[in-house]
């Protein structure tokens, strides 16, 4: 550390202090070559989480543009702010998980889980949104992503039903 009196880098630690919220440390330090005593303050400096768009381009993370998307699906359909609020929240967590080791994110990833949560919740809102993320060209476009939902909603009936004769079978079995 430079003297700010004499500039000499040579200096001691004298005493060392963790502040109070524990994100600095404030060392008393004394200059080897004039006497000087003087204090410095250091702190981790945290590399921003960053996402990664189309065109390569990189931009620090927003959860508030994240908010909006999912909001805007969400609009004029039953869901408290407080339900949004967690939507945003669980897919955050989702998303840092995600980029935890390199800390960056795609558009694309962060898109799949928002698509992936809303299916789940609220199909309008699922086909509000993907008809703005998958960018539909037309009308054909968007007929075959709802006939893909209608799709796999069947499916799924079709299984929970296999499901249910399944466990009845296995119930009179046991009788």
């Amino acid at each position: 550390m430079r003297c700010p009196y004499c500039g000499s880098l040579d200096d001691k630690v004298i005493e060392s202090r963790t502040m109070a919220n524990g994100e600095n440390i404030r060392r008393r330090r004394e200059c080897i070559s004039c006497g000087f005593r003087f204090t410095s303050y250091e702190r981790i400096e945290e590399k921003p989480f960053m996402v990664v768009k189309r065109d390569n381009r990189r931009q620090p993370f927003d959860s508030n543009k994240l908010s909006k998307g999912i909001e805007r699906a969400l609009e004029k359909r039953p869901f408290s702010t407080a339900m949004v609020e967690q939507i945003v929240t669980e897919i955050e967590d989702e998303t840092y998980s995600l980029g935890k080791a390199s800390r960056e994110v795609t558009t694309a990833d962060i898109g799949e889980l928002v698509l992936k949560r809303l299916y789940e919740i609220d199909k309008v809102a699922y086909i509000r949104f993907a008809s703005v993320y998958k960018h539909f060209e037309d009308l054909d476009e968007f007929i075959t992503e709802v006939k893909s939902l209608e799709d796999q909603a069947k499916q799924k009936k079709t299984e929970e039903k296999t499901e249910e004769k399944l466990s009845e079978e296995d119930f009179s079995l046991k009788s």
